[in-house]
């Protein structure tokens, strides 16, 4: 499970997709079959949340890694290579973008 703090040193990668109200279902499913059946099961994976907007064209995801080159060796995968090819034919683009947390407020 994620947890987002300032005394963290995980690696944090928000990723954002950009699609139509007719594919964000099939882009979910995609990734949660993606996190159920692969990334979950990668190296140094923390913990990970999908969020979806009222008008069903942004996805937003967040996952923590243990370190950056455990996300890095995922994503370079021959089996996250092939899933980001459908996934990629699911949306009209997708970003991965790496953070450091600078502070949290509960």
């Amino acid at each position: 499970m994620p947890e987002i703090s300032s005394d963290s040193d995980c690696q944090t990668v928000i990723t954002t997709f950009e699609m139509t109200p007719g594919t964000c279902y099939d882009l979910l499913d995609e990734l949660k079959d993606a996190y159920e059946n692969f990334i979950s099961h990668q190296q140094g994976f923390i913990g990970a949340g999908l969020h979806v907007n009222d008008a069903q064209t942004r996805i937003a995801n967040y996952s923590q890694w243990r370190r950056r080159e455990d996300f890095l060796a995922m994503l370079r995968s021959p089996e996250m290579r092939e899933r980001n090819r459908r996934i990629s034919s699911l949306c009209k683009s997708f970003e991965p973008v790496m953070y450091d947390v600078v502070d949290a407020y509960d």
